[in-house]
C-alpha cells in the first residue's frame, strides 16, 4: 500500500535536490498548503524563490534552492498541540534549541512555531526544516 501525501513528496524532492547540490527543482503537485509552506521556507532563508510554472492537472512549482537545508520532512501524524507542548516537539524534531523551524497550522494560518508561541496559539504540526 502506498500512501499519497503530496506535501511529503514535495519536501523529500527538495531535500534530495539539496543533497545532490542542485540549484533548482521541480515539484508536483501544487496546492495552497504547499505554497504557504514554501513561502514560510523562503521567509526563513531555506529557499531562494519559487514560482508556479504550470497550473494544469495539479500544477508544477519551480523552486530555486540556496543549499541551506539539511533535512526537511512532514510530521505524521499531524499532532494537535497547545502552546505548552512546543518544547516537547522542538526536542523531538529539531537537532538543537533555536536551530531550524517547525511549520504549524493555527487558526491564524500557517506559520513558524516560534511565531505561534509569541502569539500564544496552538494548532497542528505540519513539517520541520533545519
Amino acid at each position: 500500500m502506498t500512501e499519497n501525501d503530496p506535501l511529503a513528496s514535495v519536501l523529500s524532492n527538495i531535500t534530495n535536490a539539496e543533497a545532490k547540490g542542485k540549484k533548482e527543482c521541480l515539484v508536483h503537485p501544487s496546492s495552497k498548503i504547499i505554497k504557504q509552506i514554501l513561502k514560510t521556507l523562503k521567509e526563513n532563508g531555506y529557499i531562494k524563490e519559487f514560482e508556479e510554472i504550470s497550473k494544469e492537472r495539479g500544477g508544477t512549482i519551480k523552486i530555486q534552492l540556496v543549499g541551506k537545508i539539511n533535512k526537511c520532512n512532514v510530521i505524521k501524524p499531524r499532532y494537535s498541540f497547545t502552546k505548552k507542548d512546543y518544547e516537547k516537539y522542538e526536542k523531538r524534531y529539531l537537532p538543537a534549541k533555536n536551530f531550524g523551524i517547525i511549520i504549524v497550522t493555527t487558526s491564524k494560518g500557517i506559520m513558524r512555531h516560534d511565531l505561534a508561541i509569541e502569539k500564544g496559539l496552538g494548532g497542528k504540526l505540519l513539517a520541520y526544516c533545519y
